[in-house]
Parts: C-alpha cells; structure tokens; sequence
C-alpha cells in the first residue's frame, strides 16, 4: 500500500454522454498538492466538461469524482466549494456596482472577520485594488485576482483556472505566476486551463492533453516542446493547409479612415483594400478595441471621417455599418457576439434580422443557414438548434462569425478572433479569413498575438498608447511588433 497523499481531486473512470454521444470515455485525472496541472485539447475534446464535473455543474453519468481520495458526489457547484474546488471562470463574475470588498464577501457569513481575512489574502496575493471601489472599475487582472480571493476566502484546496491570461499584458501574466507559485508552495493545487501553450510550458509542472474524450498525453513539461503538445491535440487525421499566395491587393479601399479621434486614440488614418487583411498589434489598454468600436459606430463620441465601400458614413451605428457592409466580431463573445441560452441557430441568423430587413426568419431558412454554415466553417453542433453555452469556446466563436458573414459584409473587423480557442479551431478562422479576402471581402484583425498578426496580414499596424503606426508587410513586420508591444506594455518609447 502506498505512502503517498491522495490527490487533492480526482477523476476514476468517468464517463459523460450527451444525447447518447459520449463526451469523456472512462478517463481517469489527479491533481496533487502543490502542483500546477495543465488541461489541453480542441474544441468538442471533454475538456470543458471535466471541468463542469469538477466544479460540480455537471455529474459523470459513469465513474466516481473523489476529493482528498474519498468518493464525493458535487451536485452543485455549492457543493464544490463546501469541498475546496473553485473555479476561476475565463470572464470573472463580477457585480459592477458592488464594492470590491461586497463583491468578495457576497454569500458569506461572518461580517468583519471576512473582511479582515479578505484583507489578509489580498495582501498576500499582491492584490492592490481599493475595497471601496466598485467593481467595475477593476482591470480584468484585477477582477481574476478577486475571483482567486474569493475561492481562498471559500478555503479552496483546489483552484481551477481557466484561461486565466487571455487578456493580460505580458506584465500580469507575470504577476499572475507569481501568485501562482505562491499560491502551491502553500500545498494548493491549480487546474490550468490555456491555449498558449508557451505558458502551460513555463507555468505548468504537469500537462494533460484530451482529444475525443480519451487522454492521449499525460506528464511532467520538462522537455516537452509546444510542438509535441499540437501534435497530441491535433487529430491523427488532420492535414496542415497551407497559406496559398495571392495577387497583392487592389482597387478602391472598402474601409477608409481619416484623422479619427477618442477618448482612447487620436489621429487614426488607415485604409483596407478588397481582399486586404490589415493587422492591427497592440496590447490590452492601447485602445485598439475603443478604435474598432468607434469605426463600427459603437461609440459615436469621436470626431474624423469613415468612408465604407466608398460612401461617406459621418452618423454611424452598427445597424447602419452593417448595412454599408461593414461587420464587426466584437472580443467578448459571451457579453457582445451570442446568444449563449438560445438554440445556436438563432444567433446565425440575427445576422440577417440585424439588417432590419426582416423581423423574422422562416423556421427552415433558419436551419438551412445554419447548416451552411456548420459545413463551411466545420462548427461541431449536435443539431443547429443546440443550446450556445453548451459548446466549446472555439464553437461558440465560430458561430459568432457564422452571424458576422451571414448578410455577406465587404469588410470584416475581427477583434481578437482566436482568443481562448485551440490549436485546430484557429486554422479554420485563418482559413476562413483567406476564404474571405479571395472573394474580395476587406479584412482587418485586431490581436495581442503578435506572430499570429504577421503570419495572416498583409500589412501590419501597431497601435500604442492610442496611436497607430505602420511597421511592414506580414512577417517582415515581426521585430517591429514585438518592439512596440514590448514598449506599449513596459510603458516606455520603442
């Protein structure tokens, strides 16, 4: 009999099956003490699901969830923290209005003790927040930090982290590994949810890739290389498309802006060119998404000319740029781009309702455009009218841009397009995104990722501290960029 401590949490012979379609196949998972374990895999693989299992969303419908080595049954996620497992989800939970301090201690008995502890932890975690502030002041670094108080004030043994970095600066993603150190070497274990897989290399003392429900990796990431951890995630039947050349883009620009001006930018100029993708690099808080939000007539308060498709657009709104021709897939997805309680079918196909040229689509034009869609951008849905928040982040992102290239725009701005997806589900947005400018659809991208601007554009832009600058032609521009982000992030000239 070993000596060795159970597993804060663990995982033996679970199974899940939807609609008879099994999810997980009798996997077996431990995290240990004082362990970062990295959980990978595609979108459709299992593993959200393990984590809904984990959490106590969902149950196994084989299989025994056990805590501290002991047999639980999490029916809730209630039941979950009662037993030490929290999750931090990929968009924080936080109450806007609330103070930091109530949004902390919403739920809890115990008063000022608890506001004392949550004092304690937050000091030790280096969490420089006010108390009294409300929430939504609070950076998206600073609402995670809240997030990982809360599950500590709930005495989590087990912190489930998922996606943790995908909006932080290279800065808090360091400061993010130093609370997470911090936080095993006092015996917690973290369950690391991530698509960059330079940081599951960097952070994780273990990684575990899932691929059709089965594990098909599961060690240590000394002497692991990112390409191995593609390969395991990759099916053994995926064929790498490779990037076929173009003619250089010509004609009249589809998207053109001039001097335009915010509370966030200034003196933005720029055009597009049919069959163009223009990226734009820059890190969170350098007002590339305000910019994006101004040309789509999201926020009216600016000043400078848009021209879209060659007409003047001075009184812009979305209902109005989507009209021109101009679309716009929005970096919050859950909160601007889908309907994540309706059938997945609906949000396609407000795509067309947006337009007002119809306030209502035919039950089988609806599916019929669903499917097309399901075809062309390989969305894994059971039926199109399956539920939105029951598919993984890369589906739910491709039905998002299902909706954006329903009424056929002429220019498309994708802001963060491949954030929080895997490995198989961003070649199809690069290969959607070609299949778009060979039709002569204009294309903009907005991105933290700086290899993934020079690998797809054109031409490359770098926006810092509300200024946006040309740096080159695709992967000629890839010193540049880093150059610049590295000094829009550090707060210092390039």
């Amino acid at each position: 009999m070993s000596d060795a401590p159970a597993p804060l949490a663990s995982l033996r012979g679970v199974w899940k099956v939807f609609d008879g379609v099994p999810v997980l196949r009798g996997i077996d998972f431990a995290l240990q003490a004082g362990e970062v374990h990295a959980l990978l895999g595609g979108n459709g693989s299992g593993k959200s699901t393990i984590v809904k299992i984990l959490s106590g969303a969902y149950q196994p419908t084989e299989g025994t969830v056990e805590v501290g080595g002991q047999p639980t049954v999490l029916a809730r996620p209630s039941e979950a923290h009662r037993n030490g497992i929290y999750m931090v989800p990929q968009e924080p939970h936080i109450f806007p209005s609330l103070s930091v301090l109530e949004n902390l201690t919403l739920g809890l008995e115990g008063g000022t003790a608890q506001a004392d502890e949550a004092r304690r932890i937050a000091r030790e975690i280096g969490f420089g927040g006010d108390f009294a502030a409300p929430g939504g002041a609070l950076s998206i670094a600073n609402q995670q930090l809240v997030e990982i108080i809360r599950g500590l004030l709930r005495r989590a043994r087990v912190l489930i982290l998922d996606e943790p970095t995908s909006s932080l600066t290279r800065r808090e993603v360091d400061a993010l590994a130093a609370e997470m150190r911090a936080l095993t070497a006092r015996g917690i274990g973290i369950l690391f949810i991530s698509h960059r897989l330079d940081e599951v290399l960097e952070l994780a003392d273990k990684v575990s890739v899932l691929r059709d429900g089965n594990f098909v990796l599961n060690r240590p990431t000394k002497g692991l290389t990112a390409e191995a951890l593609v390969e395991a995630m990759l099916p053994a039947d995926f064929v790498p498309r490779p990037k076929v050349p173009s003619e250089p883009p010509q004609g009249e620009p589809v998207l053109e802006v001039e001097g335009l001006a915010g509370l966030a930018f200034r003196d933005v100029s720029f055009r597009v060119l049919p069959g163009e993708v223009v990226g734009i690099a820059g890190v969170v808080g350098s007002g590339r998404t305000e910019l994006a939000e101004a040309i789509f007539g999201i926020d009216a308060q600016v000043t400078g000319k848009v021209e879209i498709c060659g007409r003047p657009a001075p009184a812009r709104s979305p209902q109005v740029c989507q009209a021109m021709g101009l679309a716009y897939v929005p970096e919050d997805r859950h909160a601007h781009g889908i309907f994540l309680t309706l059938p997945s079918s609906r949000t396609i196909a407000a795509g067309l309702l947006a337009l007002g040229r119809r306030s209502v689509l035919a039950a089988r034009a609806e599916e019929d455009l669903t499917r097309r869609f399901i075809d062309r951008l390989r969305i894994k849905l059971n039926a199109p009218g399956q539920v939105a928040r029951t598919l993984s982040g890369g589906n739910q992102q491709k039905v998002v841009l299902a909706k954006t290239l329903a009424p056929e725009p002429r220019v498309v701005i994708l802001d963060e397009p491949t954030r929080g997806i895997d490995a198989r589900a961003r070649q199809d947005v690069y290969r959607t995104i070609r299949e778009l400018t060979a039709l002569g659809v204009g294309v903009v991208v907005i991105s933290s990722e700086m290899g993934e601007v020079a690998e797809i554009s054109d031409r490359v832009m770098v926006m810092r501290r509300g200024r946006l600058a040309p740096l080159g032609a695709g992967r000629q521009g890839v010193e540049a960029i880093s150059a610049a982000t590295f000094a829009a992030t550090a707060g210092v000239a390039p």
